[in-house]
């Protein structure tokens, strides 16, 4: 029978099926060849005469991440907050890229909007609004709940954000069964404590899946290179071809189609100035 990888705990799967949930094992072939059974993988599995099962194949992924080990990802929902933690966008962005990287819709979701002024609100959707699905959601007055809940509506999404922002309370808001332990904000480092132990993925009432990601919190990017990073920047890479030099990383070179977007506002600067840095990030982890 086929079936879906909800929670892998202990070398034990727990597969989602038409029969209900099964508590299976994978074969020692997976081990033998080096594949990593993980949350979100398809499966056909056969039933054992004591009521549980044994994983024999998986189907093709679309895409796969190591750390938190989940595969099949449609939608990241990058959370963050305007205050308390106050955004780190190089982190927000480092987010986004992976999303580009892997084939994933990424949609932003502004949290805790209660606790700042709309004009704060719109100087940070200034920055991704012309590039991203970009939500201003308070799970304290239910603001934008809705639209979120229709956005991953018949999708598998990962919740990825910094601790803090409050990723744990709109699992709990989405799949109120989940029983999601909220962390509450150190007063001294105004971050959150860290609440989620393992990977699992829960059904939703709308039809759509949501992962529960310890892992999304923070990373190095592990894969982009110098030549292609500014492809991962959607603005950036609609003036492709426009720079004079075809290899222009778009610092200080001569009519630079990019930092002349930059200067006349169409790219904000704040995402420029993360694209800096991460090159920067990339070219100093090339010199170990």
């Amino acid at each position: 029978m086929t079936g879906l990888i909800t929670k892998g705990i202990g070398g034990f799967y727990y597969v989602l099926t038409d029969e209900g949930i099964i508590e299976a094992k994978g074969r020692g072939i997976f081990k033998k060849d080096g594949i990593t059974l993980a949350v979100g993988d398809v499966v056909e599995l056969e039933k054992t005469e004591d009521g549980k099962g044994v994983i024999n194949s998986i189907y093709p992924r679309k895409n796969q991440f190591i750390r938190p080990p989940i595969v099949n990802v449609d939608t990241f929902l990058v959370v963050f907050a305007p205050a308390r933690p106050k955004p780190n966008y190089m982190l927000i962005d480092k987010f986004l890229i992976m999303a580009e990287m892997n084939g994933i819709e990424p949609v932003l979701c502004l949290n805790k909007c209660d606790l700042v002024s709309s004009e704060e609100i719109t100087e940070i959707r200034e920055i991704y609004d012309r590039t991203y699905p970009f939500l201003t959601i308070s799970c304290k007055t239910g603001e934008g709940l809705e639209e979120l809940e229709r956005l991953v509506s018949g999708k598998k999404a990962a919740l990825a954000g910094p601790s803090g922002v409050g990723k744990s309370t709109i699992l709990n808001h989405l799949h109120p069964e989940a029983n999601m332990e909220t962390g509450a904000i150190s007063q001294k480092t105004s971050r959150g404590r860290h609440t989620t132990r393992h990977v699992e993925i829960f059904q939703l009432q709308n039809g759509g899946m949501i992962y529960d990601t310890p892992g999304f919190t923070s990373f190095e990017i592990l894969e982009a290179e110098e030549d292609n990073l500014a492809g991962f920047y959607p603005e950036m890479d609609v003036l492709r071809g426009q720079c004079r030099y075809d290899d222009c990383r778009h610092r200080s070179e001569p009519d630079c189609a990019v930092r002349r977007a930059v200067e006349e506002g169409s790219i904000h600067r704040k995402r420029y100035d993360s694209y800096l840095a991460n090159l920067d990030e990339i070219r100093s982890r090339k010199k170990y």
